[in-house]
């Protein structure tokens, strides 16, 4: 996987030495609460506005700005979204996000003793997942990577930089007795 079309920022993270392998923007599936949320909040408005009486002017320009708010927090997330990337180095793993405050949380690779994804129902329909690493001791920067896409693939090419290409088998399967 490669960085899609418009990324950019987050050589300013790496290492000279290190080698940037997968680079995704979180799955759209992120923005679905609060399209609905305004698009809802739209309807709903417009019905009001048919339903309430002319002396109610007031109750209508709190609404209406009610609905901007809504919508200024959907374009804010969509903004928010535009700048979260996952990043997978060959030495890291990387998660840039924030819009106004920039936050990077890492974890090394080699500090990676355990990983597991998950794809709920609707994320098997729409195609997203989320990854889950666990690291020996103390709680890591970098735990649960929700809305990520093609986690199949993503945890594949993971387990490929962990374990390295073609892992031969070291334990011997024999037949009892």
């Amino acid at each position: 996987m490669t960085a899609p079309a418009g990324f950019r920022g987050i050589e300013r993270y790496l290492l000279p030495t290190e080698r940037q392998v997968i680079a995704v923007r979180r799955h759209w599936a992120q923005l679905i609460e609060p399209v609905l949320t305004t698009c809802a909040a739209l309807v709903l408005l417009f019905w009001l506005d048919h339903v309430l009486p002319l002396s109610m002017s007031t109750v209508r320009t709190v609404l209406l700005a009610g609905w901007v708010v809504l919508a200024g927090r959907l374009v804010w997330k969509l903004l928010e979204w535009r700048e979260d990337w996952f990043v997978v180095t060959d030495r890291r793993l990387l998660m840039r996000s924030g819009l106004v405050t920039r936050r990077v949380a890492m974890m090394p690779l080699m500090k990676v003793t355990d990983m597991s994804y998950a794809r709920p129902p609707i994320g098997r329909l729409l195609g997203y997942g989320e990854i889950v690493l666990e690291s020996a001791g103390q709680e890591q920067a970098l735990h649960r990577i929700r809305h990520l896409p093609a986690p199949d693939e993503l945890y594949l090419e993971i387990c490929e930089l962990l374990f390295g290409p073609k892992a031969p088998v070291q334990q011997q399967w024999r037949a009892a007795p």
